[in-house]
């Protein structure tokens, strides 16, 4: 059974950075086969797609809404996946939520029905 645990999340004033880590454990076979990708949900909002990036091109995509801002990137030795986070915005308060799922095609990346593995998520707001 595949686990796995956020951590990075805090209290950040507008503009600010935060780079926020998925750990995974459990893995069956290589990490490097598992695409992962970040959702976000806020307070009475539906958890939505934020970036992800492929098991076996590496290639990443994002959300309309943090391209530009947000960068993810994995580490298949160390099972770890980050998500930088660079000039932050009011409305990027939400928790963030790190998912996993063996295989796939990038054209899935982005649908959360296809993540059966998901984190507990860590907390992130953006308050002045």
């Amino acid at each position: 059974q595949v686990q796995l645990v956020e951590s990075g999340g805090g209290l950040v004033q507008p503009g600010d950075s935060l780079n926020l880590s998925c750990a995974a454990s459990g893995v069956r076979g290589s990490f490097s086969t598992y695409g992962i990708a970040w959702f976000r949900q806020a307070p009475g909002k539906f958890r939505e797609f934020v970036a992800a990036i492929s098991w076996n091109t590496d290639r990443t995509i994002e959300a309309l809404s943090v391209k530009g801002r947000f960068t993810i990137s994995r580490d298949n030795a160390k099972n770890t996946v980050n998500l930088r986070m660079n000039s932050l915005k009011p409305e990027d308060t939400a928790v963030y939520y790190c998912a996993a799922k063996l295989y796939g095609s990038d054209s899935s990346l982005s649908k959360i029905a296809n993540y059966p593995y998901w984190g507990q998520g860590t907390q992130v707001t953006v308050s002045s």
